[in-house]
Parts: C-alpha cells; structure tokens; sequence
C-alpha cells in the first residue's frame, strides 16, 4: 500500500505543491564500471558542464596535475583510484543532480552496493576498446537486482577501440538489456570527429583544445543534410555514417522511456570523457529520461518520495572527511517529506528520539550547511556513534527501510598494533573505521588474542585501512595473514552452535555485535560441515540487530 499525501488547507496545498516540484526537478544517480574505465574522469567532466566546478582535475595530460574533486582521500590522490563513495550535488538547467560516485575497485564492491541501494537511477560506463568487464558485470547485476534504470556511455572512442556495432552487440547478448542509441559515434581512435545525436539530428563535430579536457569542449553542430558536412568529414566517415544510421532506423528498437524506467532497455552514448566529447549531450538526454526519486519499500508499504512525513536512511558512514576536526558523517539518503536543519527525528532502530543538528550539504571533502532538502537529496549528519548503515531515521510514522547487508568477506588477517603507547588511538581508529564500514572487524574467541581480525573482500582494503590508521590515528600497524578464505554467521547465534559441539577445520570468532562467524578454509571445508550438521543454519550475510 502506497502512503498518499491527504488534501487538507490552501497552506498545506501549496506545501504540497512545493514537496512535488521539488521532488519532480531532482535527479539521483551512481556510476558504475570497471578500474580504469574513466569514472573519475566522467565525473569530473559532469560536474563541469554543471557548473559545479571551473576547471576539471584529472586530466592526466598535464604535467601539474589537479587532485580530481571527487577523489578526496591522500590514497586516492597519490594512486589515481577511487576507494570511497562521495557525493556530489550541482544543479544544471534548474534540475539538481546527486551524483553518489562510488569506488572503482573491485576490492570495495561492498561500499558500492551500499551506495546503489541510495541511487535511482545508475549510468554504466564501458572501456570502447575492452567492452564489458568483470566489475561491470557484478555491479550491473546488482542493478537489475533494484531494477535501476541503466544508462550506457561508452567511453574513450578517440583511441583504438573495438566497433560500435561490437559494442552494443555484447551489451545485449551478455546482459540481455535492450539498446537504444542516443548518440552515434563518428569515427573511432584517431579518427574520431565527434557525435550525431539522433534526438536531435545533428551532428556535434569536436575539436581538440590546448586545455586538454580541463576546460568545456568546443563544437561545431550540423544537420545531417547540410551540404558542408562532405567537406568537414572524410568520404569514407561519411558514407560510414549514413549507412550506419540507416541500420539503426531500420532494425532499432523505439525509444521507450517506462521500458529505460525498468531497467529493460538501456539508453547508449559514445564518447571521450577526457577530451569532453558527447559529456554535455548525455546530461542533457539523462535529464529528460531519468527516474526522478522513487517509492520506497518499508515495514509500512510503500511510500512515495511526496509523502509529506519525513523519512530516510543512512547508506554510508565516513569518519575523518575532515582531518582537522576528527569528524564522523552518516550519509543519509532522504525518501519522503522535507528535511530540515535541527528537526527532531525517531532512530527506527532503536526508538530513540535524536536532533539532527549540523546538517551538511556534501560536495567530496568540502561541505557546507544544510537548511533543508527533499527526497532524492543526499545530507551529511554529524554521527557522534548513533547510527549504522541501514538506519532509518523518521517523523512521527514509525517507518523502517529495509536495512543493508553486510556480505561474506573473503581475506583475513589479525591487525597489530606496532606501538603499545598509542593504545588508545589505535582502538579508537580501529573502533570509527569499523563504524563507518571501511572494513569488518571480527575477534576471537579466544580471550588470549586481543588483537582485532580485519575481514576484507580485497587487499586493498588491508592497505587502506593501514594507510589510514597511520595517516588519520598517527598508529603504525602489522598484519598476520590468516589462512582463512570463507566466513558464514550462524543464523540462530551461540546456542544453536552449542548444541552442534566441536566444528573440524573451523575457527570460530565474533563479529562486532557479539554474533558467532565461522571461518573456513575453503569452499569444501564449509560444505563438510554443512553436510555434517544439517540442522545448523549458516548464511553468507548479516543485518544489524534490532534493539527495539
């Protein structure tokens, strides 16, 4: 059952009216891909026609490189990676944009789902010259799993690359998704000129700047019949473009926005996030054919994005955003209603009443006050401990969102701290990262071994945690390697793991809410004791308790 906004006074009308027009020009979405693919780029390259920036950072042409905007963290910086979700909000032709950049690497899937369960809509960009690649393929699934609607830019065309033709071809036979072309590339590698848009028939010819994609591309637009355009392409680019275009007329499918609304059918773009071709041109058609923030599913129905009560839920928690201030933001994605600055809101959780004081609007590491803001929007709270990701925080209705798991971690390692005189800030750093959900932290059961287990999908996520204990906390650290490659929670807790006895090849820990996780080896050691003890229930994901 949907929760509808009741008619009620002319002043509730006209709030009403402003919560819908407000809802109706916002527009939220995430970037998926593989390393490499350019995310960071295009991101960069968004926020600069929007305006959000005058100058975009990750041009790699330049000797004195600018630090992208969206990668914050040193790590990021000095590797060229992006290893933290942030958020990036700027308005473009009076539509306000919440860009969720997630994580590239593969080692932080798990911050990128958390990040996709706050997105409407998701853009996946592919390599010209790789195609689909694993990361993609594991992201997009999760995608169709929230059946987010998918647009498609395929990236760096001005180097060699596989053909277009190629291209759409993989997409529709190995995600099974249905192509739309929006904009049609024009030459490929060195020979690429520019785009032709189909929504609006013209063609956009770019030409190369001396800012090397810092600054906005500068084009020449031309209808398709303009008898200069033979003079401004080569013959054969020419005569490819046109046949080209006759076979997509010809065995296209239509333009179907509920079907792109569905995550069935996926708008395509080709371009060069680098030098800024077809950038501009995709946030314009994305405008027009994305989802506008959406109904979410609760313990209450579904409730619509103008439901006039507040409510909304915490995706990501980020300690140390500002290195000065030693603070701790929850991410937290607004479903319904109005938020506004110092309102008082119940912790579904935990029942608790709590002030939401210091509101801020995220823009990567730089913030700045929020006075209030509307299903879609994205708010940093200042989070002195409170919440966890999955929370969900509410006026008035005790609505529940649906909370988000914690997945099976596949490396573990014993965390030392090389220095007993920084016990504190080792176990307060150690404390806020597990907190925010930069890594899993698990402990024996062996009193004896005080030491905290970091439970991680990739190595990277051992390095970074490292790189920030020392950076963040001042604490240097070791890690001893454990020879352990699967984790299950035992599904009905410590008595159902007392009534089994001794467990063979299985090493038992805690995981931070005094819940039993057994370690395995491998695969095969999990199976054995499945097979020998078919009553215990094991499972590959975990969801905070409920206090209340």
């Amino acid at each position: 059952m949907q929760l509808k906004v009741q008619p009620a006074s002319v002043q509730d009308n006209s709030l009403s009216e402003k919560l819908v027009w407000e809802v109706s020009r916002r527009r939220n979405f995430a970037i998926i891909s593989h390393p490499d693919a350019g995310k960071t780029t295009l991101t960069e390259k968004l926020l600069l026609y929007g305006g959000a920036i005058q100058e975009a950072g990750a041009v790699k042409a330049k000797r004195a490189q600018r630090s992208a905007t969206s990668d914050w963290m040193a790590m990021e910086q000095q590797r060229g990676i992006s290893i933290t979700s942030t958020v990036l909000q700027f308005e473009y032709q009076e539509h306000l944009l919440n860009l969720l950049d997630t994580p590239g690497h593969q080692d932080f899937s798990e911050d990128t789902y958390r990040t996709l369960a706050a997105a409407d809509n998701a853009v996946m960009l592919i390599d010209a010259a790789k195609g689909l690649e694993t990361q993609t393929r594991k992201l997009f699934e999760v995608c169709r799993m929230r059946q987010l609607p998918i647009f498609t830019f395929i990236n760096k065309l001005d180097r060699p690359s596989l053909t277009p033709l190629e291209l759409i071809d993989e997409i529709e036979q190995e995600l099974g998704l249905t192509t739309y072309v929006i904009n049609w590339p024009i030459g490929t590698g060195d020979q690429f000129r520019g785009v032709f848009d189909r929504r609006q028939q013209r063609i956009h010819l770019f030409a190369k700047t001396a800012a090397h994609g810092s600054k906005k591309a500068t084009d020449t637009i031309i209808s398709l019949g303009d008898p200069r355009l033979e003079s401004l392409l080569e013959p054969e680019l020419y005569h490819q473009l046109k046949e080209d275009l006759e076979l997509l007329d010809g065995i296209g499918p239509e333009l179907d926005i509920d079907a792109i609304h569905q995550g069935k059918l996926t708008p395509v773009f080709f371009g060069s996030a680098m030098n800024n071709f077809g950038v501009e041109l995709f946030l314009e058609a994305f405008l027009d054919y994305a989802l506008e923030p959406t109904a979410h599913e609760s313990n209450r129905g579904e409730i619509a994005p103008t439901y006039p009560e507040f409510s909304g839920f915490v995706f990501k928690l980020q300690a140390n955003m500002d290195p000065k201030h030693r603070d701790r933001v929850a991410f937290l994605r607004v479903c319904s209603g109005k938020f506004e600055k110092d309102m008082v809101v119940t912790h579904a959780r935990t029942g608790k009443t709590i002030r939401l004081s210091h509101p801020q609007k995220l823009f990567a590491q730089d913030r700045e006050t929020v006075e209030v803001a509307y299903a879609g929007d994205v708010v940093g709270l200042n989070n002195p401990g409170s919440f966890v990701i999955g929370d969900t925080v509410c006026v008035n209705e005790r609505v529940r969102y649906p909370d988000i798991p914690s997945f099976s971690p596949e490396m573990f390692a014993f965390l030392r701290n090389a220095d007993p005189t920084k016990y504190k800030n080792f176990n307060k750093g150690v404390s806020e990262l597990q907190e925010e959900g930069a890594i899993q932290i698990l402990n024996s059961t062996d009193e004896s071994k005080r030491d905290p287990i970091l439970a991680a999908i990739g190595q990277l996520q051992f390095e970074v945690v490292q790189f920030r204990l020392l950076n963040e906390y001042s604490v240097e650290t070791r890690l001893e390697v454990l020879p352990y490659a699967v984790a299950r929670w035992v599904v009905d807790g410590w008595e159902a793991l007392e009534k089994v006895g001794r467990l063979f090849n299985t090493f038992i820990a805690k995981d931070r809410w005094n819940r039993p996780v057994l370690l395995f080896k491998n695969q095969w050691n999990l199976e054995q004791v499945i097979a020998d003890h078919p009553h215990l229930e094991l499972s590959p994901i975990a969801l905070p308790p409920v206090t209340s």
